[in-house]
């Protein structure tokens, strides 16, 4: 039963960043390449960012307390605590932030489509923006799975 934290870590660190790979960069791009209703295939992808982004923030606040039970305020020191705490943060931006702004220009657009609207650029803008941030989130969570080991 000792060992039942570890495990809940180590699954925690494989749900979130596997997730955020597969929804990213298999599913995701899966969704727009076979689906020729591009409105629906982004709801459904939409729907899968919303979904990975909660089991981060759940993942990335059990990884954060774990780690502050486990070492104390030694966790402060580790980097291991800070990628998570950034991918955390990088997962609160771009759900409470950035897919509200895409959101309303989408609404804003209506009834077109938002890519046939006056609003194209601005949200191409947002998108990539949003595309980024998912990038630097999913390669930190890389950095995390090597640093899940370390002290």
């Amino acid at each position: 039963m000792k060992r039942l934290p570890d495990f809940l870590a180590a699954w925690a660190i494989t749900l979130w960043v596997g997730g955020l790979w597969a929804v990213g960069y298999l599913a995701a791009p899966l969704l727009f390449y076979n689906l020729e209703d591009r409105v629906l295939a982004g709801m459904l992808a939409g729907k899968m960012f919303t979904a990975i982004a909660w089991v981060g923030v759940v993942c990335a606040a059990w990884l954060l307390m774990f780690r502050f039970v486990r070492f104390g305020a030694d966790a402060l020191k580790q980097g291991f605590f800070w990628i998570a705490m950034l991918m955390l943060l990088l997962t609160l931006a771009g759900h409470f932030g950035i897919q509200p702004i895409l959101a309303q220009l989408k609404e804003a657009a209506l009834p077109k489509d938002v890519m046939a609207s006056l609003f194209r650029d601005r949200f191409a803008t947002w998108h990539g923006v949003s595309s980024v941030v998912y990038l630097i989130q999913s390669l930190l969570g890389l950095v995390l799975v090597t640093k899940q080991h370390s002290r």
